[in-house]
């Protein structure tokens, strides 16, 4: 659970992230920001900081905000009826992104380990201007390095509500209390 004034603040250092990077947000968009802490009340460590743009039957458009260090958590885009999982595309903005996949653990990973279960090693250093695409049903996570990131991501449907995350402790959408 997060309480509504570190939802405001993260909500808060989000923008001004924005600012910085010369992305312009209406007030509606501002509005829209979520603040994930995955229901793990640890939001420095474990959190992402989310405004969808669209997100349509077919494609997705969100800026993703990474404090330092931040981390979110590994998960999956299953399929369900009528869908495939996520095709998604990270894009790095700002800052530097530790990316992690299936695939060869890579030695001596560059991102701290995250307070959260996760189980793929195979790592992908992510800076300004450069992107990776993750297909449907690839388990992933990914940490913000040491200035924090912004990440746009390109995808199809999004339906994070549906995402499976390796640490059953996780819960998707989140719980905002006093």
């Amino acid at each position: 659970m997060i309480t509504k004034k570190e939802y405001e603040q993260a909500r808060q250092e989000t923008l001004k992230r924005f600012r910085e990077a010369g992305i312009r947000v209406t007030p509606e968009e501002a509005e829209r920001i979520e603040v994930a802490d995955f229901g793990l009340s640890n939001l420095p460590e474990i959190g992402l900081e989310i405004l969808t743009y669209v997100n349509t039957e077919k494609v997705c458009a969100k800026e993703m905000v990474l404090f330092p260090g931040q981390t979110c958590p590994e998960h999956i885009h299953v399929d369900g009826p009528g869908y495939e999982g996520k095709e998604e595309t990270f894009r790095v903005r700002r800052g530097k992104v530790y990316l992690y996949v299936s695939g060869e653990p890579t030695p001596d990973i560059q991102a701290k380990m995250p307070p959260s279960k996760v189980t793929v090693f195979h790592e992908i250093v992510l800076t300004e201007g450069q992107q990776y695409t993750l297909y449907p049903r690839t388990l992933h996570w990914f940490q913000g390095g040491p200035e924090g990131a912004i990440v746009s991501e390109f995808s199809t449907r999004s339906r994070d509500e549906s995402d499976i995350f390796t640490d059953p402790a996780i819960s998707r959408l989140p719980e905002i209390g006093e």
